[in-house]
């Protein structure tokens, strides 16, 4: 069985259900908390997810209050370098959940996106 990395926030809806989802279908998965320090992707974790994950770079940052508070514009966040250095420095715009596994990632929205990605890599 491959191993399955969900990116969590247990504040969020989606990501609960991606979590729920993996248990529905009993596959076991490693919850990663991204926005606890201790748990925080790095500058190289986030290129190295950027490069496999189907879904455009721009697409794992949200846009939401946070993106203008840090006084950040589309122009920002156009190449997976910029989308790199932009969530490492603040991760808690990350979009969720992202799921991993076996050389491949999604952003697992909308939901109906996660049991396929979780099946196919069981």
């Amino acid at each position: 069985m491959a191993s399955i990395t969900i990116f969590h926030n247990p504040n969020c809806s989606s990501s609960r259900a991606a979590v729920d989802i993996a248990g529905d279908l009993g596959v076991p998965v490693d919850i990663r908390r991204y926005q606890l320090k201790a748990e925080r992707p790095t500058v190289d974790e986030l290129r190295a997810l950027l490069e496999i994950l189907e879904d455009e770079p721009t697409a794992l940052v949200r846009r939401d209050a946070n993106f203008t508070k840090f006084g950040l514009d589309e122009a920002d966040v156009q190449t997976a370098e910029q989308v790199a250095d932009v969530l490492a420095t603040h991760p808690e715009m990350i979009q969720r959940p992202v799921l991993i596994a076996g050389g491949s990632a999604i952003i697992g929205r909308p939901k109906d996106r996660i049991a396929p990605f979780l099946n196919a890599h069981r």
